[in-house]
C-alpha cells in the first residue's frame, strides 16, 4: 500500500505537438506502493503524459523527478540505471512479433545484464509463471496468443527486470470482463507481492474501483482533480459527474469506504 512518499513529482509539466499543447502545466505526485488510475476524456494527455514520464516525448516545460532525480538532467548512464527500475506495458502490449514470449521477456535482460542464456531462461519461466501464464506459453509467438494472454506475456516482459514501478497504459483494453477483472487482481497481487508503484492509464470504470488507490483526472492536458474514488464521487466537476455517475457507473455510488 502507499507509504506516503512521492516516488514520482510532476510539476508544471507541458508537452507540446508544434504549436499546440497537449499538456499545460500539470502538477501531481505518485506515492510509493500506490496503485494510481489516470483517466481523462479522449485527448485529454493520458498516455502523452506517460510517455513524457518515461522520457520517450520531449517537455516543452516543467520537470519530472523519478527516484527523487530530475530525469532530465541524468546523463546517458543514469538514465539508463532509472530505466532499469521501472517497467512498461504498452496499450496493444508492443511484443516483438518474430520473438517467442520466452525470448521477448528474456529481451530486456540481454539488454541490460551479463548473465548465462540459463539464467535467462529460468529467470523468464518465472515471471511466465508470475503471470499467470501457463508453461507451455514459453514457446508460443504472440501470433499465437489470445488478446488476455498477450497482456499478461507483456506484463512479464515489464517484470523482467524486477522493477520498482510500473507504468500501465490501458492494460484491460480489448478484455472481456471477467478476463479483465483477473488482471486487475493480477496487479493488486504483484503490487502487494512484490512492493510494486503502479501507475496506470485507464478508462475502466471496474479497474478504478478494485484496483486503484487513488484516481488523477486530466482535461485539456490540465489536471482536473485527484483524490480517492470518493473524492471523485463528490466533486461537482461536469466530466467527473458524467463519468462516475452515468449509466454505466451506477454500482460506483455505493462505495462507501474511500477508496
Amino acid at each position: 500500500m502507499a507509504q506516503g512518499t512521492p516516488i514520482i513529482e510532476i510539476e508544471n509539466l507541458s508537452v507540446a505537438f508544434g504549436p499546440k499543447k497537449v499538456i499545460d502545466g500539470l502538477s501531481f505526485t505518485v506515492e510509493r506502493g500506490e496503485i494510481l488510475g489516470v483517466i481523462g476524456p479522449s485527448g485529454s494527455g493520458k498516455s502523452v503524459t506517460l510517455r513524457a514520464i518515461i522520457g520517450l516525448l520531449p517537455k516543452a516545460g516543467g520537470k519530472v523527478r523519478v527516484f527523487g532525480t530530475d530525469y532530465d538532467n541524468l546523463g546517458p548512464a543514469g538514465r539508463r540505471a532509472t530505466e532499469r527500475r521501472w517497467g512498461v506495458l504498452f496499450q496493444q502490449g508492443a511484443l516483438f512479433s518474430a520473438l517467442t514470449v520466452l525470448e521477448n521477456i528474456e529481451f530486456p535482460m540481454r539488454e541490460h545484464f551479463s548473465m548465462s542464456a540459463r539464467m535467462r531462461r529460468e529467470i523468464a519461466r518465472y515471471k511466465i509463471d508470475l503471470v499467470g501464464l501457463p508453461p507451455e506459453a514459453a514457446h508460443l509467438y504472440p501470433s499465437e496468443l489470445s488478446g488476455g494472454m498477450i497482456k499478461r506475456a507483456a506484463l512479464a516482459r515489464a517484470l523482467a527486470l524486477d522493477p520498482e514501478i510500473l507504468f500501465l497504459d490501458e492494460p484491460t483494453a480489448g478484455l472481456d470482463p471477467i478476463g479483465a477483472a483477473r488482471f486487475d487482481e493480477l496487479v493488486v497481487s504483484l503490487r502487494d507481492m512484490l512492493g510494486l508503484t503502479v501507475y496506470m492509464v485507464t478508462h475502466d470504470l471496474d479497474s478504478l474501483a478494485a484496483a486503484c488507490d487513488r484516481i488523477v483526472a486530466l482535461g485539456d492536458g490540465r489536471l482536473l482533480k485527484a483524490g480517492t474514488m470518493a473524492d471523485m464521487l463528490a466533486s461537482d466537476d461536469p466530466w467527473l459527474n458524467d463519468y462516475f455517475k452515468g449509466p454505466r457507473a451506477r454500482h460506483l455510488e455505493k462505495l462507501d469506504d474511500g477508496k
